[in-house]
């Protein structure tokens, strides 16, 4: 099956006060139609730098693609003009930003700024525009919506908002639709209804889905397959079962035990020591060897490729000398 978006090699570089930054180190992805990829890794590993580079959003200055290849359908959006990017944005890749009030404007109506995507990527009208955005606001569950869509953000819950952002998003039911973090600092009970409205719109649409997020309850909920960031790198990809049930990298393993289990007998929530380091503080080796309890010598000198290792039945790729060695 061909891919519908495709990163190969990715880099991406700053230009800090500690002089240029590699924030982006050789990412490889890909997603086919219909399917969702879940991103997942703790804040700082290049999660939503990913997802910015793929909407042509790096900020430039102090960033820059420095390498690497992305694909959709085929084209390269590396190098591509504004202009060309202008028109891919909405229409054929859409990005649902991390926090809907800050990326919804607070001067005009929710409404308005539905149909201002529609209008800028189908030749309609205002008032068809209009109209669109209500029926897009009554699709993605917001009561109401012929008088909601007259609302600014402030007067919206958390909630409302974030489905408005994906209204937004899907107005011109792009090809793949990129969710970052979508629920964050959501009650349980509204990311439930996030979920199922994700996944209502792939259905209806046959988008592909790329799920950023740190929470591997989430990644449980919606992902096909999984790729695991830490520090700028993809360090463990596989389908989000194989992942989930036979984690291989520690870091991954972590972020599994990190879950608190109903049943489990346990005094203490687990944790993974230390934070993601600081990019201009990486060194030649793994950058989880100062956080891994099976550091050895060889992972701090060596950095270690996002191969498979063995044959066993859930063996995927894994960046780590442990598992390379049959040591973990």
């Amino acid at each position: 099956m061909t891919a519908l978006l495709e990163i190969e090699d990715l880099r991406v570089t700053f230009n800090t006060r500690h002089g240029q930054v590699t924030a982006l180190d050789s990412v490889s992805l890909h997603v086919n139609e219909g399917e969702t990829l879940g991103v997942v890794g703790e804040s700082g590993c290049g999660k939503s730098i990913t997802a910015l580079s793929v909407m042509g959003l790096i900020p430039s200055p102090p960033g820059r693609i420095a390498g690497g290849e992305i694909r959709l359908d085929g084209e390269n959006l590396v190098g591509a003009s504004d202009k060309r990017l202008r028109r891919l944005r909405g229409a054929e890749a859409a990005m649902i930003f991390q926090e809907p009030m800050t990326s919804l404007n607070p001067v005009f109506t929710v409404g308005e700024q539905i149909a201002e995507a529609i209008m800028l990527h189908q030749k309609v009208s205002h008032d068809r525009a209009f109209r669109d955005a209500i029926e897009l606001l009554d699709r993605v569950g917001i009561p109401s919506p012929e008088s909601r869509a007259r609302d600014y953000p402030h007067q919206l819950s958390g909630g409302m908002r974030q489905r408005v952002m994906i209204a937004m998003a899907v107005s011109c039911r792009p090809r793949v639709l990129i969710a970052d973090e979508p629920t964050t600092a959501l009650d349980v009970t509204v990311q439930a209804q996030i979920f199922d409205l994700l996944n209502e719109i792939q259905r209806d649409f046959g988008a592909a889905i790329v799920l950023i997020t740190h929470d591997m309850g989430a990644i449980s909920e919606m992902a096909d397959r999984v790729a695991v960031m830490y520090a700028g790198r993809v360090i463990e990809e596989a389908s989000a079962d194989n992942v989930l049930d036979h984690p291989l990298h520690p870091y991954a393993r972590g972020l599994i035990d990190c879950i608190p289990a109903l049943g489990r007998e346990e005094t203490d929530l687990k944790e993974i020591p230390g934070v993601v380091p600081p990019l201009h503080l990486l060194g030649e080796g793994c950058a989880f060897a100062d956080r891994c309890a099976h550091c050895e010598p060889r992972c701090l000198r060596e950095k270690p490729r996002l191969v498979t290792h063995g044959n066993h039945p859930a063996a995927h790729p894994a960046a780590c000398h442990g598992v390379e060695e049959g040591r973990i």
